[in-house]
């Protein structure tokens, strides 16, 4: 597949001379590792641990088997797996053939996958045979009917592949063309050229497919790495699935570029994280806000030895003050809030060093060679304290969208500037403070959900005259989905009516709203669109009348 990216020969000569970019691809890293430590632990997973050397070794067998399956470079593989060392080995294989990787959230379904495999245009899929009691290999069969190039679907796990390749087997017949293994580096791809390509709603709610290559990656994650002094001997435990950024870039990216440790969780467990802690001596964490809640409320917490745990990063929502000073207290460990996105990957952090009262009254203050700006709403700078549009210029700035260079251009201005979408402060310190969206999304637990595409099934449910999803907030997940309905004739809907038509519509679980407010009407601007502001107000007002 062809990527038209907005990478100018000038960007890369630029970035290059500043030694942002280099040459250097994930797979050096593991090679190197694996050379000079080859009995060092990489990942660790549910079902158990490899080396550095068998991680290198099973990501180049891999790498001959999507040779073998006629993955090329270019070619795009979606990979929906749940955190594992075969996500790992995948991601390892696809960069060393200089195939695309397209992580994609376990919990998305037929729906939310329907669009996004046909616009990455995926020749493969690499799935579970189950995961929390839902079975993948049926779901694609339908899909593989739908999106013409994806052509295999390669099954990780015990249980019935149903038509597609089971991961034994793929490895086999890697293994059959061993031989062919110092061949593979006629297969590396360029460190300027697409290797991921993970689609995101933003804050539009419209699938864009953001496109990195390992440069921005890099550029994306090593300022992290020198801000929190991070290295070989670190340990990093990742919860939030490796199919988002936050996963994908500082869970794996980060541990292997710094050949330190990965410690996976296929869901998130405090009582379970606290006891990985004090087992592999986990020194730093990256996750949403609520899994520092939940943390302190593991029923286990006193009972492990946490002491190796320095670093807790928190992201997609504020650190309320109490639990921020109970976290000190009771992990010490430093709390790191921070604010990014899936273009970007990080630009603000609070530091390990800045004062203690950021950590609730800030996002961070972007590192160094990073940018950010606040405006009003005529395009000026707005001054400190007052909430504007937030833009940044950044080296990992991404290599655009897949919908071509045209498209990525409108977020852009002329001076480089990117609108991020949302809403912002800026201290007289600089450290930012997200207030808002400019568009229409709710962020439940870190997790980005498509309001118009939720819109769009329940407003065809029978009851249903007019419908809005606004974000209410929540004390552990940040925001969930308030569903504001004007009923048709006849009695309105119920909460568990609708969840239950978004099930049978193959809704994704975590969009359905969990709260239903039940309006006369909409509250409507003159040229007819709904005021969610209004609606968001209305919904505090009337929690009491709420269906929960």
């Amino acid at each position: 597949m062809f990527f038209e990216t907005s990478l100018t020969a000038e960007r890369i000569d630029r970035r290059t001379a500043e030694g942002v970019y280099g040459d250097r691809l994930l797979n050096d890293f593991v090679r190197q590792r694996a050379t000079e430590k080859p009995l060092d632990t990489a990942v660790v997973d549910a079902r158990g641990r490899c080396s550095y050397a068998e991680l290198r070794d099973m990501a180049e067998i891999a790498a001959l088997a999507f040779l073998d399956a006629g993955i090329r470079r270019g070619d795009v593989v979606t990979v929906q797996l749940p955190n594992c060392i075969e996500y790992v080995i995948v991601a390892l294989a696809l960069e060393r053939i200089g195939a695309v990787i397209h992580p994609v959230a376990p919990i998305f379904r037929q729906r939310e996958l329907r669009g996004i495999v046909r616009l990455a245009r995926s020749r493969a899929a690499v799935i579970p045979a189950s995961f929390r009691g839902f079975s993948y290999p049926s779901m694609y069969r339908e899909l593989r009917a739908e999106a013409p190039a994806l052509r295999l679907a390669i099954v990780v796990g015990d249980g019935d592949a149903g038509g597609g390749m089971p991961w034994a087997e793929f490895l086999d017949r890697g293994a059959s063309r061993a031989r062919l293994r110092d061949d593979l580096d006629l297969f590396r791809p360029g460190p300027n050229e697409v290797i991921e390509l993970m689609f995101t709603s933003g804050t539009t709610g419209e699938p864009k497919g953001v496109m990195h290559t390992a440069n921005t990656i890099a550029a994306a994650v090593d300022p992290i790495v020198r801000m929190f002094g991070l290295s070989g001997d670190d340990v990093c435990h990742m919860a939030s699935t490796l199919g988002h950024q936050t996963g994908f870039l500082y869970g794996m990216q980060l541990a292997l570029r710094i050949r330190g440790r990965l410690v996976l969780q296929e869901a998130w467990d405090a009582a379970h994280f606290v006891k990985l802690v004090e087992a592999e001596h986990v020194t730093c964490t990256m996750g949403a806000t609520p899994f520092l809640a939940d943390t302190l409320a593991a029923p286990n917490l006193r009972h492990h030895d946490t002491a190796s745990l320095r670093i807790f990063v928190c992201g997609g929502a504020p650190i309320p003050q109490p639990l921020a000073e109970r976290a000190m207290r009771e992990l010490s460990c430093r709390l790191v809030p921070v604010w990014g996105m899936t273009e970007v990957g990080i630009v603000t952090a609070v530091g390990l060093e800045d004062p203690a009262a950021k950590i609730t009254a800030s996002d961070g203050r972007p590192y160094a060679g990073a940018e950010v700006a606040v405006r009003d709403d005529d395009g000026r700078p707005a001054p400190a304290g007052t909430e504007g549009e937030l833009y940044t210029r950044t080296p990992a700035m991404f290599a655009g969208y897949s919908q071509g260079r045209s498209f990525t251009q409108r977020f852009f201005d002329a001076d480089g500037w990117f609108s991020t979408g949302d809403r912002a402060t800026l201290d007289a310190d600089g450290y930012l403070r997200i207030t808002g969206r400019s568009k229409d999304l709710i962020i439940r637990g870190g997790e980005n959900v498509p309001v118009k595409e939720v819109e769009d099934v329940l407003i065809r449910h029978p009851k249903v005259h007019n419908v809005a999803l606004v974000a209410v907030p929540h004390s552990r997940l940040g925001e969930i989905g308030c569903a504001c309905v004007v009923a048709a004739a006849g009695p309105p809907p119920s909460l568990e009516e609708l969840r239950a038509f978004l099930d049978a519509q193959q809704v994704t679980r975590q969009f359905w709203p969990e709260r239903l407010l039940v309006l006369d009407e909409l509250p409507m601007t003159p040229s007819g669109k709904i005021q969610k502001f209004l609606l968001r107000e209305l919904s505090a007002a009337r929690a009491g009348e709420m269906q929960e």
